[in-house]
C-alpha cells in the first residue's frame, strides 16, 4: 500500500471553532479561563472541607465540578507534544550538546499551555483512552496513543511518535494530589523518555533522554486569590548530559512569580549553559563557556502551538476521552455545575460497578493498547503493545502505528482492539519468530 494512501489529512476537531465560524464565536470567552468561585462553587467546596486534612490523598475525594478543565489528562498531556518544530530541530542539531540544549527548549516550551483559570484535568477512568495526530508543517504526520492503565494511583500511560523523523516519546504521568491547607498539589511522579531512533549513542542504542516533571500548586482556593504554580524540580538527562531546572514558588514575603533556573552539565560535572527566566513568558540562556550574555531560548508570547487533530465524535468509541466526558464537558461549558456533578457521577458510579463485577469473577484489569515492561531495566511500567520495527520501512512504521487503535479519520475498529495489549504483543512476538 502506497504511503499516501495510509495518511488522511486536515480533518476538523471536534469542539473546536472551524474557520467559518471562528469570527462569529471571537468573542466568546472559554470557561476553562474564568474562576467559578461564585456562591455556589463555594458552597460546594466548603462542603468538602470536613472531609481534608493536610497531606491527605485528594483522588478519593470527590472535587467540585468548577474547578474542572474541559478535557481529560489524557488530552491534557499533548500539551506537551505541541511544538514539533522545536523537537525537529533539536533531532537535525549534529553536535550532542546542542541536540541536548534543543530537547530541554522542546520540553519547556509547552507548560505554557492552560486555561488562564485555575482548573485540572478531568480523571481519566480506568481503560479511557485518547487518540490524536499532527500534520505537520515538513508533511510529515506523528501519532499519539494513551489509556489510563490504572486507577490507584491514577497513571496515564501514552506513546507519540514521528515515524519519518525517527523520533519516539514514551511515557507514564502519575499524579498524586495532596490537600496543604489554602493550597492543594499534584506530585507529579512518572516520567517521560524520549528517543531518536537514528541516532547511536556510545553503547550502540538510540540516543535516548529521559525527563521528569515539576509538581504543580493551585493556591488560594479557601481564600486569596487563586492561581497556579509549578514548583520543584525538572530533571532531564541523557548518556553524556544533564540538567536539573527548579521551578521556583513565590515565598510569602519575597520572590516572583514563575520563575526557573537550571545549569545545563555533562556527567562530570562541567558547566555549559545556564537557564533563567520564567516558563510562562521568556526563557532565557547564557553560554557558561564563552560567558556571552543571555538570549531568548523560548518566548512564550510568541509561540503558537500546534494542536492535536482528532477523529469525528462519532468516529469514537464509548471510552474514548471526548466522547465519554462529552455530557460532562458540554456541561462544564454553559457553566451548569448541576449537570456537569450528575453527568460526572453517572460515569465513575459505573467505574464502580465495573470494578464490583471484576472483583467478583477475579478478573484483573488489563489495557488494551499498552502492556507491561518486559525487562526490570526498562524506564516505564507500559508500553505501547505494538512493537514498531526500528530497521523497517516508515511505511512499515506507518501501518503498524496505524493498527494499534483508530486514529484517523474514517478508521474502524476491529474484534482484536478487544483483546489485552498484552495477549496482542504475545501474539505479535509468536508471529515474528
Amino acid at each position: 500500500m502506497p504511503l499516501n494512501k495510509l495518511k488522511t489529512r486536515s480533518a476538523a476537531v471536534p469542539g473546536e471553532p472551524s474557520s467559518a465560524t471562528n469570527a462569529s464565536s471571537r468573542s466568546l470567552v472559554d470557561t476553562d479561563d474564568i474562576d467559578e468561585n461564585d456562591e455556589s462553587g463555594q458552597s460546594i467546596l466548603l462542603g468538602i472541607i470536613s472531609q481534608l486534612k493536610p497531606g491527605c490523598d485528594l483522588s478519593r475525594i470527590t472535587l467540585p465540578t468548577f474547578i474542572l478543565e474541559k478535557k481529560s489528562m489524557l488530552e491534557r498531556i499533548t500539551n506537551q507534544l505541541q511544538f514539533p518544530d522545536i523537537l525537529l530541530e533539536a533531532h537535525q542539531e549534529k553536535d550532542d550538546l546542542m541536540r541536548f540544549v534543543g530537547v530541554v527548549k522542546w520540553y519547556l516550551s509547552g507548560w505554557h499551555i492552560a486555561p488562564k483559570a485555575v482548573k485540572k484535568p478531568l480523571n481519566p477512568v480506568l481503560g479511557e483512552h485518547f487518540t490524536c495526530y499532527w500534520d505537520l508543517p515538513n508533511k510529515q504526520q506523528a501519532f499519539y496513543f494513551s489509556e489510563q492503565t490504572s486507577h490507584h494511583p491514577p497513571k496515564s500511560s501514552y506513546f507519540y511518535m514521528i515515524p519519518e523523523s525517527n523520533i519516539r516519546v514514551d511515557g507514564t504521568t502519575v499524579p498524586k494530589s495532596k490537600f496543604l491547607g489554602n493550597s492543594t498539589a499534584a506530585m507529579m511522579e512518572g516520567l517521560t523518555v524520549l528517543q531518536f531512533l537514528d541516532i547511536q549513542d556510545s553503547e550502540g542504542h538510540p540516543e535516548k533522554f529521559t525527563l521528569t516533571q515539576p509538581n504543580m500548586y493551585a493556591r488560594g482556593i479557601l481564600f486569596g486569590k487563586m492561581r497556579i504554580e509549578l514548583g520543584d524540580h525538572m530533571v532531564i538527562k541523557s548518556s553524556q548530559h544533564k540538567v536539573d531546572i527548579e521551578f521556583k514558588t513565590k515565598g510569602f514575603i519575597s520572590g516572583t512569580y514563575d520563575a526557573i533556573e537550571g545549569t545545563i552539565k555533562d556527567q562530570a560535572g562541567n558547566e555549559y549553559f545556564e537557564i533563567s527566566g520564567k516558563w510562562n513568558d521568556i526563557i532565557y540562556i547564557r553560554d557558561l563557556q564563552k560567558k556571552t550574555p543571555k538570549t531568548v531560548l523560548f518566548d512564550a508570547s510568541k509561540a503558537a502551538p500546534l494542536k492535536p487533530l482528532v477523529r469525528p465524535l462519532e468516529e469514537q468509541g464509548n471510552f474514548e476521552s471526548r466522547k465519554l466526558w462529552k455530557k460532562v464537558t458540554d456541561a462544564l461549558a454553559a457553566r451548569d455545575h448541576a449537570t456537569a456533578t450528575e453527568e460526572k457521577f453517572k460515569i465513575e458510579d459505573y467505574q464502580r460497578t465495573l470494578a464490583k463485577k471484576r472483583a467478583e469473577s477475579g478478573s484483573p484489569f488489563l489495557p488494551k493498547l499498552f502492556r507491561p515492561a518486559s525487562r526490570q531495566s526498562d524506564d516505564l511500567e507500559f508500553y505501547i503493545y505494538k512493537d514498531i520495527p526500528e530497521g523497517g520501512s516508515h511505511e512499515d512504521q506507518i501501518r503498524s502505528i496505524l493498527e494499534i487503535a483508530p486514529v484517523l479519520p474514517g478508521q474502524k475498529f476491529t474484534e482484536k482492539f478487544e483483546v489485552p495489549g498484552q495477549q496482542k504483543h504475545k501474539v505479535q512476538k509468536q508471529n515474528s519468530t
